[in-house]
């Protein structure tokens, strides 16, 4: 028999007992007598109980639960154990809930969780940025009710989550628009997880990609046009013209220059955004480095130009000296490329306050203000035609950009059409070093000219 209805069974029983017991010795109405009080106190003793219990129920709280006696205590002492017991669950289910919160709020995608209804049960502060969520405002509303766009309601329509879904939205604090990669995982009887991953870079380095190979095929096949061109034109002669076929071999080797340059610049270009490599250090004497680009110069101009070089301070940087002079090289053949003939340009090595700064100036073309900011870009050429006409290749600004990244150093342009460019590579303190003690004093305003 059950422990709980054994006691109340015997107290009965021996409240039985004792009125057959008196029966005989007090006589039958004093027995029934004492044996009625004797379950009416019993009675009362349930009845208290039972009303403290129900009291208890009203507002079901450990610490005002009745302490009872005899089967009550028992039964007041089990509802104790399994309240705190139930406690301890409740605890260990809310710890998890809080850790699950806190690694969907540190997830770097954005979070939704709708019910059967797409309806919104969570989402994490990744997901109020990116779809202008409020999670205590919007809590059990549809979601589509927030996300309104076409294509995303049509995507839940079909309920076909085979393939994720591009999204660009407009993220909250932001400026600018984000491309989502929308993905649904059904999970759980009915719920739906909704998961949003920013694809913006993935996107536009795709872009980018698209463009530097189109890019490199335009200008790759532009030589081999020509080369093609006059081998056929050599090829079908009978007895070649020795003019023309001089002329035709100095157009070819002019073409096959091209090229060159232009995989040159790819694979220093390449050879810069990939590396990972720390960067090789040494004190870069920047005077004697300008005056051998001015000589370069001379050389490259080839008397059209009026080249000046000015040396203001022989401070020195701490750099990569080969690449330092690839993209010192850059600015100062771009000037001489695109300054007309009987132009002037200037080299000039300075200190603006504690940075270092070269600067090219020249008086040629000039560029428009809105064409400055993508100046850096592969490719990017003001005027395709001019480009073609001088035969730069379109990367050199793209290696400076890159070149005086890696140095902490970056490039300012001050240009205006009709009246040229100002290209100028500003090297910050920490690069700076003072002139080697076997150095000369220095020279302001040194100049010469071709």
């Amino acid at each position: 028999m059950n422990g709980h209805w054994r006691k109340p069974l015997s107290t009965t029983a021996l409240v039985g007992a004792g009125a057959l017991i008196l029966w005989p010795i007090a006589g039958a109405t004093f027995a029934l007598a004492t044996a009625a009080v004797a379950l009416a106190v019993l009675l009362a003793h349930h009845l208290y109980n039972l009303s403290a219990f129900h009291r208890w129920l009203l507002a079901p709280r450990l610490e005002n639960l009745p302490t009872g006696s005899g089967l009550w205590e028992q039964l007041f002492s089990y509802l104790a154990r399994m309240m705190r017991r139930q406690a301890q669950i409740e605890a260990q289910l809310q710890e998890a809930l809080t850790r699950f919160q806190k690694a969907g709020a540190a997830l770097p995608e954005a979070v939704v969780i709708l019910d059967n209804d797409h309806r919104i049960d969570w989402c994490n502060p990744k997901a109020e940025t990116y779809f202008g969520l409020d999670l205590d405002r919007d809590r059990d509303q549809q979601v589509t009710y927030l996300i309104r766009q076409p294509t995303f309601v049509e995507y839940l329509r079909r309920s076909d989550y085979s393939l994720p879904l591009n999204l660009r939205v407009t993220p909250a604090g932001m400026t600018g628009e984000a491309i989502l990669s929308i993905q649904m995982v059904p999970y759980g009887d009915s719920e739906t997880l909704l998961l949003g991953r920013d694809i913006t870079r993935w996107e536009r380095l795709e872009t980018t990609r698209r463009d530097f190979v189109a890019n490199v095929s335009h200008e790759l096949r532009t030589p081999l046009t020509v080369l093609n061109g006059f081998v056929e034109t050599l090829s079908d002669m009978e007895r070649p013209d020795p003019e023309m076929t001089r002329r035709s071999l100095l157009l070819m080797s002019q073409q096959c220059l091209r090229m060159n340059r232009l995989v040159e610049d790819l694979l220093t270009l390449s050879r810069l955004e990939s590396s990972v490599a720390p960067l090789r250090e040494e004190t870069v004497n920047v005077p004697e480095l300008v005056q051998n680009l001015y000589q370069d110069a001379l050389s490259l101009s080839n008397g059209r130009h009026e080249i000046h070089l000015k040396l203001t301070v022989r401070s020195l940087i701490r750099a990569n000296a080969d690449e330092v002079r690839s993209a010192f090289g850059n600015l100062v053949s771009n000037a001489i490329r695109y300054t007309p003939e009987g132009g002037k340009i200037e080299l000039h090595w300075d200190m603006r306050g504690d940075e270092g700064m070269f600067s090219v100036a020249d008086t040629g073309i000039g560029i428009e203000a809105h064409h400055i900011d993508r100046l850096t870009e592969r490719f990017y050429r003001v005027d395709r035609s001019r480009s073609r006409e001088t035969g730069g290749t379109g990367l050199g600004l793209a290696i400076v950009k890159h070149v005086l990244s890696r140095h902490q150093a970056h490039l300012e342009i001050v240009s205006h059409p009709g009246e040229g460019s100002v290209f100028s590579a500003v090297f910050p303190a920490e690069r700076m070093e003072p002139p080697a003690a076997v150095a000369k004093a220095p020279r302001t305003g040194r100049t010469a000219s071709a």
